[in-house]
């Protein structure tokens, strides 16, 4: 059958505008790591005087500039010739503290074009990646784009949602945050509550190596981190264990959740975030479903597949699946207690 005309111009438009929206990517990390955002979000300026106030090579700037124009990210005047920034596009691109700032995305996004090749390889063999032999822009990506929803959330939020864990966590408990990569959300729990004690664990050494730095250069005192897997957590009593967007990345799941169920004390609690999704592939058909699949397809699901049992729940399991890997590891009871456009947060208890 021949394509219908209007449909075939209507895809070839859609394709334009994400091959732009591909190609923009590294422009928005150009912009970040050379202040450029910044520097405009102080005021409006021309090319020349923006130059002026970053050091960076006019000419280069004028092109890129356009370019951020062009895609929406900044607005132009015609009139002046000066570009500038909305208050919206700065939450967006440029302040550390805004809870939806996402230029730390677009560095693991590049992790995906670096690894490629790796990853068929790997649709050809089957074998997994793990998550050890990615690029490193996809780690310090990680850091960055989660931490912004993690500092809004976790502490305000999440933790108040689950039954009687603030409570415990300001008396003083023992918590174990498994999985925890550079170690984000286990120093935003440890300096929200300096009386309890939090232990990261990850199997990446070069993850821990990181989250021990950030833990010397921020002064946090009540934490320690260790290289472990997940399934073999020291078997010390914790009041709260965590999984923080890495339970769907794990082989063994359903083992890695019954180590948390044998280590935690009979009063204790499992917190589980996990990327919003619904139980079925047609609840997920959309923006954010498509950016979860995409990141999915490249590091989650070979990172199972890389491990024992290699279980591959993908990155949009859902919550009934979630579920039952939580009762199938021995927890009785299981529900959802918060979330946000991108994540849900599950609290599981014996």
């Amino acid at each position: 059958m021949s394509p219908d005309p209007k449909k075939l111009e209507a895809f070839v438009g859609r394709m334009i505008k994400d091959l732009g929206a591909a190609a923009a990517g590294a422009l928005v990390i150009i912009g970040d790591r050379l202040g450029l955002y910044r520097a405009l979000s102080r005021g409006p300026a021309t090319s020349e005087e923006l130059a002026q106030r970053t050091g960076v090579a006019e000419r280069y700037l004028r092109e890129w500039l356009a370019a951020q124009a062009a895609s929406g990210y900044i607005e132009f005047d015609s009139a002046s010739g000066q570009f500038s920034m909305t208050p919206e596009q700065a939450a967006v691109l440029t302040n550390p503290d805004s809870p939806y700032l996402m230029t730390g995305g677009f560095y693991s996004v590049a992790s995906l074009y670096k690894d490629e090749p790796t990853v068929s390889r790997a649709f050809q063999t089957g074998h997994g990646v793990g998550w050890h032999e990615h690029s490193e822009c996809l780690f310090c990506g990680t850091e960055r784009f989660f931490g912004p929803t993690y500092r809004a959330m976790l502490v305000d939020a999440w933790i108040p949602a689950l039954d009687g864990v603030q409570e415990q966590l300001r008396a003083g408990a023992r918590v174990a945050d498994i999985g925890c990569g550079h170690g984000l959300s286990t120093l935003i729990m440890a300096r929200a509550f300096p009386k309890s004690t939090f232990h990261g664990y990850d199997y990446h050494d070069g993850s821990i190596e990181r989250a021990r730095e950030l833990a010397a250069k921020e002064g946090v005192a009540n934490v320690e981190f260790r290289v472990s897997d997940a399934k073999i957590v020291p078997h010390e009593r914790y009041q709260l264990a965590t999984f923080f967007d890495c339970l769907h990345d794990m082989g063994d799941p359903v083992g890695a959740a019954r180590r948390v169920r044998d280590v935690l004390t009979p009063d204790g609690t499992l917190m589980v975030v996990e990327p919003l999704a619904g139980d079925r592939l047609e609840e997920n058909l959309h923006p954010v479903g498509r950016l979860y699949y995409c990141f999915s397809t490249m590091v989650c699901t070979p990172a199972s597949l890389s491990q024992e049992v290699g279980l591959a729940l993908g990155a949009q399991a859902g919550e009934k699946r979630l579920s039952e890997v939580l009762h199938e590891a021995g927890f009785s009871r299981v529900r959802r207690v918060a979330e946000t456009p991108a994540n849900m947060v599950l609290e599981a208890r014996a």
